[in-house]
């Protein structure tokens, strides 16, 4: 074996892009030595594929001290087996040993066995056993504790491997993390192995995460393979495809068991994007590592790609060729259902490729299948599709000759093929002949029907159709309900439109479709103030919404009309969702626009007046907050109004009005409890001096600043009256602010006490204090907030006067 292996290796070394480092290096002990062949990776499509990608470790090692280094064994019941030769003759011996699967008993290499069924998941997991046989593994191998040579490091690792197992992940990170001093890869791989051996493994892929952080770590093929496939095993496709991603971020192909693990992992999940994943990894599979799946795993991705909920798209189809073409360029049994299936896909699409579904089935007859009910009604849906009437019938007379049942949708593919020609005479025979085949119209020919009798506007009878269906008690009536809509909407039949409509919310879940034709009547009809409320109604329900089509829609109404403050809020809607505008109504929307533009250029040429400056003055000091760009060229003031009384209502009316020119255009009558400036230059003087570093502070020269207004403002704003009648201001700033401002009202002859809660500062008046602060800033007080602030020891004084 090693001569072998040494002849690969020469082989291949010829032809080698790349050298991975050697895994390991000779004990200068001299108790073993390892011998490390690098290994050789290719990317190149011209190399022969049968060529094994990987050489295995060849390790001398002297007979006095084999026993330092185990092999780790990571299943009890896994069995070691030489890797096979791939020659001509594994694909006929892989299909024989899928049969035997799927057969249950084993058959005489002469006996022909037909299996009609694709294989499944079951089957490519019991498959995993033998995919280790394509290939030589590369092995991991560690030390056991007790051949390790220092005491003080066993009993440590063999502490680790018990404590590791037991915390959640923090804490895991956390106990590693500790250990940092004295732990090697070698530790960190030990501890990696013990975990999976005993089935710990996202344990076990928490330490190899913990592992690829360290600086000392250096990537370690063999039991990142190992990790992978068995977080691959459990169904862990996430923490397994990281691990794989980590393979191939090194430059290296993972091996074939990872990437046929990982497509089970993900075919197993029913989480959205799964089978995606799937596709990928099988694709890279064969494209990248080359290498040629089992039959089961072919098999399990195609039943899943058939079976996938929504109508097969196009991707779908190349996806399913390129699996039908892997089948058969690998010589392995192309199933009769694999045929079937593709078959079907093909006529599911909008354009039928008709030439690729008659090859097929001359495949099929090549192989001996004998075509099944369910491909001769793929074959009816696509002539249908084509309108092609004589092929449509004779394929429905062989269908009647397969004497296994006509199915209903073969009804449904019939009388659409008569339609695209224009035969609904024919169209309405053929679906009152499903009452003679199977009982009774079923929920698609009502549909079909029905769709086709609104196409060419017959009320009377479309409307007798859905009476008939509603009779019928079967549900799904809302494909029906849309098509009556359409139909009533082409011909202006508004009145009977919104009949339909409100019937149809009664009886069917609520439908975008149906709202954006009934939105589109009302607009039609000018009847916008009934759209206007019928468009809030979609936006605000999450199970209906707006889209780019109802937008425009209501743009357009509110163009034509000339309601250009609604049109501007439809297009800020539009703009926020990143919808489309109609070249048509964008025209419309330049004058708007243009408008909008000078609005907000205009506040660039005003300046700030002197009550206006006084104001900010005492709002900014009771708690009022600037924002400025990163340059800080351009600020804005952010008014908040935390309270919901009757006072801060007035205040916010008051102060709402006095800033309107500085406020962005809206028409919104209610007033926000937070609202905030246009950004202007203007306001830079108090950014610079209240909010200098993205935090309140108290400005040096506050004692200039401090008028009667300013502090009528500070006390309306942010201050409030005791139950006993004092007034207590609020302030936020460092300690040296505070003294500024007490200084400063001391210099009126106000004597106050400052108290501190938290970073605020309480800034009290009481007594005769506060009669004297009231006394001077009453005259700028809001009328309507007098009653609310009037301290108790002027009240007194006035009604002494």
């Amino acid at each position: 074996a090693v001569s072998s292996n040494a002849h690969n290796a020469k082989m291949i070394a010829n032809r080698a892009c790349d050298f991975s480092p050697p895994l390991s290096t000779a004990s200068p002990s001299g108790a073993f030595a390892t011998v490390t062949i690098p290994n050789f990776y290719f990317f190149s499509p011209s190399l022969n594929p049968n060529i094994i990608p990987h050489l295995p470790i060849i390790r001398h090692r002297s007979s006095s001290s084999r026993r330092l280094l185990r092999r780790l064994s990571f299943s009890r019941n896994e069995t070691q087996s030489f890797p096979q030769p791939f020659t001509a003759n594994s694909a006929s011996h892989r299909t024989r040993t899928f049969v035997e699967h799927v057969a249950g008993t084993k058959e005489s290499p002469n006996q022909t066995i037909e299996v009609y069924d694709f294989g499944d998941l079951e089957s490519a997991r019991n498959d995993l056993r033998n995919v280790a046989t394509r290939r030589v593994e590369t092995d991991v191998e560690v030390r056991e504790i007790e051949d390790l040579p220092e005491e003080w490091r066993r009993s440590k690792l063999a502490w680790l491997c018990k404590e590791v197992p037991s915390h959640k992940a923090v804490t895991l990170v956390r106990l590693l993390n500790a250990q940092k001093k004295w732990v090697r890869q070698e530790d960190a791989t030990y501890i990696c192995v013990h975990c999976t051996r005993i089935r710990e493994n996202e344990t076990g892929f928490r330490v190899y995460r913990w592992m690829t952080q360290q600086n000392w770590y250096r990537f370690d093929f063999g039991l990142a393979t190992k990790l992978a496939d068995f977080l691959g095993k459990e169904r862990k496709f996430t923490k397994c495809r990281e691990v794989f991603d980590d393979i191939m971020n090194q430059g290296r192909v993972p091996s074939e068991s990872t990437f046929h693990i990982l497509v089970v992992a993900y075919l197993s999940s029913s989480e959205e994007g799964c089978f995606q994943e799937a596709c990928s990894v099988y694709n890279r599979m064969i494209q990248l590592g080359g290498y040629r799946p089992r039959l089961s795993l072919h098999n399990s991705l195609f039943r899943a790609l058939v079976s996938k909920q929504g109508g097969p798209s196009s991707d779908d189809v190349r996806q399913a060729e390129f699996i039908f073409h892997n089948v058969v360029t690998t010589g392995l049994e192309v199933q009769k259902d694999i045929y079937s299936g593709l078959i079907w896909l093909h006529s599911c699409q909008d354009e039928v490729d008709i030439e690729r579904i008659n090859y097929l089935r001359e495949e099929m007859r090549k192989a001996g299948f004998e075509e099944s009910n369910e491909v001769v009604v793929s074959l009816l849906r696509a002539y249908a599709k084509e309108g092609g009437v004589e092929e449509v019938e004779r394929t429905w007379l062989e269908l009647l000759g397969l004497d296994c049942g006509i199915p209903s949708q073969a009804f449904v593919y019939k009388m659409e093929a008569y339609a695209k020609v224009g035969d609904f005479a024919r169209a309405l025979k053929i679906f009152r002949e499903m009452d003679k085949h199977l009982g009774g119209a079923t929920v698609s020919g009502y549909h079909k029907i029905i769709e086709v009798v609104c196409k060419i506007n017959q009320v009377e009878l479309a409307e007798s159709l859905l009476e008939e269906f509603l009779e019928t008690g079967k549900k799904q009536l809302l494909p029906s309900y849309i098509e009556i809509v359409k139909m009533y909407f082409d011909l202006g039949l508004h009145e009977k439109l919104e009949k339909a409509f409100v019937e149809c919310l009664e009886k069917c879940q609520p439908n975008q479709t149906i709202y954006n034709i009934y939105l589109e009547s009302l607009v039609n009809i000018g009847n916008l103030e009934k759209a206007g409320d019928v468009f809030d109604e979609m936006k605000n329900n999450g199970t209906i919404n707006v889209n780019a089509s109802s937008c425009n829609t209501v743009l357009k109404g509110y163009l034509d009309s000339g309601n250009h403050a609604k049109a501007k809020k439809i297009y800020e809607l539009m703009s926020l969702k990143k919808y489309e505008v109609e070249s048509p109504l964008m025209e419309k929307l330049d004058y708007i626009l243009s408008l909008v533009r000078k609005e907000v250029k205009k506040p660039l040429s005003m300046k700030l007046s002197k009550e206006q400056r006084e104001v900010l003055v005492g709002l900014l000091l009771g708690g009022l907050r600037v924002e400025s760009d990163k340059e800080r060229k351009s600020h804005k003031i952010m008014f908040e109004f935390r309270g919901k009384s009757q006072a801060r209502l007035i205040l916010r009316q008051h102060i709402h009005d006095q800033f309107r020119e500085w406020l962005p255009h809206s028409e919104d009558e209610d007033i926000p409890l937070e609202f905030s400036s246009i950004s202007h230059s203007c306001f830079g003087f108090y950014a610079d001096n209240f909010w200098p570093n993205g935090r309140p502070e108290i400005p040096k020269l506050i004692h200039r600043w401090l008028s009667p207004q300013s502090l009528a403002y500070w006390y309306m704003y942010s201050g409030y009256r005791t139950s006993s009648g004092d007034v207590i201001l609020r302030l936020k700033g460092s300690v040296e602010g505070i003294e500024k401002v007490v200084k400063a009202l001391r210099a009126k002859s106000m004597e106050c006490r400052v108290k501190k809660k938290g970073n605020v500062f309480w800034i009290g008046l009481q007594g005769t204090n506060s009669g004297l602060f009231w006394k001077l800033i009453e005259p700028h007080v809001l009328e309507n907030m007098k009653d609310h602030l009037r301290p108790a020891y002027e009240a007194v004084d006035h009604d002494r006067d």
